[in-house]
């Protein structure tokens, strides 16, 4: 099976989650964002982001041994650290640029946007796949930090490992696909461009104007 594109993906996790109350749905961008606009739109819930960001390895940028938010959440695979000999200041440095990269992330996506108010609320996190975990693990620790009453991991398609990793850290993953041969999360849409900066604001803008009409 293969998602059409995000927004597919978005629709059919949206039948998984019918009959869920109220809920703030908090997109990773990039792509998460287009896959929770098929959520939202299906349900009406308000649609915002979280904007955590990979830590890379030393030499190896593509390869994140953990997370980190904007509020100074991070999460880390300790065993992955030690086997790259992560040291403390290396990890310092890197938490440091990665919190900038989210400073300057939220300003161009939100503007001057106060941040979403998720306490006492069901956060649903939603992202276009999951490979190690890490962004998504961190940003459930964050929604934790901000009080939310229920946490949910809506992911359309991720690693078996990944996610049960993640299912020991939200109180319910839904997760549409979970194949034991995974290798990367594209090759599972037909569809899986590079979501653009442009994208992330429109889709945003789209959604908190259907927010203020309703």
């Amino acid at each position: 099976m293969r998602f059409g594109d995000r927004r597919d993906a978005g629709e059919q996790l949206a039948r998984e989650l019918a009959g869920l109350g109220p809920a703030t749905v908090l997109a990773i961008p990039r792509g998460g964002v287009l896959v929770a606009d098929g959520i939202v739109r299906a349900h009406d819930w308000p649609l915002d982001l979280a904007i955590p960001r990979k830590l890379r390895a030393p030499q190896n940028p593509e390869l994140a041994f953990g997370a980190v938010t904007g509020d100074g959440t991070v999460y880390v695979d300790a065993a992955l650290a030690r086997a790259l000999r992560i040291s403390d200041a290396y990890l310092r440095d890197e938490i440091n640029t990665q919190i900038g990269e989210i400073e300057r992330r939220r300003t161009a996506y939100r503007g001057a946007r106060p941040d979403p108010d998720v306490r006492g609320r069901t956060a649903i996190v939603v992202d276009d796949g999951v490979a190690t975990g890490a962004t998504v693990i961190v940003t459930v620790r964050m929604l934790r930090h901000a009080l939310a009453r229920e946490v949910i991991a809506a992911i359309p398609v991720g690693a078996p490992d990944a996610i049960r990793r993640l299912e020991r850290e939200a109180d319910r993953v839904v997760c549409t696909l979970r194949p034991p041969s995974f290798a990367a999360v594209g090759e599972f849409y037909e569809d899986f461009h590079q979501t653009t900066d442009e994208e992330v604001v429109e889709t945003l803008q789209r959604a908190w104007a259907r927010t203020q009409v309703s």
